[in-house]
């Protein structure tokens, strides 16, 4: 017997959800501006070959916090990633945990 096209009526109908998932809220509080240069530390460690070459130095301006990241030579183009994604993933977790408080995050060979 041939297949018959479903029809408008059989499908299920989809409800709004009500309230938005755990885990797509948004941060209610961002980090304390001192624990900015410990977290991009870390995050920065995990990805290179040379963690103990990395370190993180925080300034304060009136434009807001620079956040500079010095890694091994070898590290740099690891760090930076293709075409600069990792460099642009790093920076939007930055400045996600730091809220509304401008943060730049610059790259410097050690």
């Amino acid at each position: 017997s041939p297949r018959r096209a479903a029809s408008p009526l059989m499908l299920p109908r989809l409800r709004p959800r009500k309230q938005p998932q755990p885990h797509l809220r948004p941060l209610k509080k961002a980090l304390k501006p001192e624990m900015l240069p410990d977290s991009l530390e870390h995050l920065v460690r995990g990805i290179v070959d040379h963690p103990d070459d990395v370190s993180v130095r925080s300034r304060s301006s009136q434009r807001g916090t620079t956040l500079e990241v010095r890694v091994h030579p070898e590290d740099l183009g690891r760090v930076i990633g293709r075409a600069g994604r990792t460099a642009k993933a790093l920076r939007t977790v930055m400045n996600s945990l730091a809220g509304r408080e401008s943060v730049r995050v610059d790259l410097i060979e050690a």
